[in-house]
């Protein structure tokens, strides 16, 4: 794969950064569109020009979606985790009943 240089606009600003395919341009589009949206947001809200105080609010406020993201992660992880076994006691269970009854099959051939 052949790294590239590309330049994104963030908040008015341009930079070079380099990428390594046709896929992670894409996504580097998509991660810059982000992240400008962000800072135009703060920046309308804060109703500042600072825009190093812009990025760093921009930052924390990406930060805490992240970490707002993985905590329901881990909870849904929990809750498959529960499922999982609740669904193995209920298998086990089921083939416990069939255990203690093996003629039946006998029977239903």
């Amino acid at each position: 794969m052949i790294d590239k240089i590309i330049e994104i606009e963030i908040f008015g600003r341009t930079y070079k950064i380099r990428v390594k395919g046709e896929e992670d341009e894409k996504y580097i589009s998509h991660l810059t569109s982000y992240v400008d949206q962000k800072m135009q947001e703060i920046a309308v809200k804060s109703k500042s020009t600072d825009a190093l105080k812009i990025a760093v609010l921009a930052a924390l406020n990406i930060a805490d979606e992240y970490f707002l993201s993985q905590k329901r992660f881990d909870q849904l992880e929990d809750v498959i985790g529960q499922m999982e076994t609740e669904m193995e006691n209920l298998e086990k269970n089921f083939f416990k009943d069939d255990q203690a009854y093996p003629d039946i099959e006998k029977a239903i051939s």
